[in-house]
């Protein structure tokens, strides 16, 4: 699961590595603070719940707030 992350879709999806990966450590440390998982845990590591709740649209980056430029997505045919 984790390895769908490297589809070039995904990361043009929220602006590049960084900010993906920017954003998995944030909902990460949210998941091992306490927070309820969006996906069911079926067993999986913290890390593998992150990867489906984004795999899944249920986190994504709120643009607005953090006042980073929203990327533009390339669509290729």
């Amino acid at each position: 699961m984790i390895e769908a992350l490297l589809s070039d879709e995904i990361v043009e999806k929220f602006g590049g590595r960084f900010k993906l990966t920017s954003l998995i450590q944030k909902r990460l440390k949210e998941i091992i603070e306490g927070a309820r998982p969006l996906v069911e845990r079926n067993n999986r590591s913290h890390l593998e719940v992150v990867v489906a709740e984004i795999m899944e649209d249920k986190i994504t980056i709120d643009w607005e707030k953090s006042n980073l430029p929203k990327p533009i997505l390339n669509k290729r045919k």
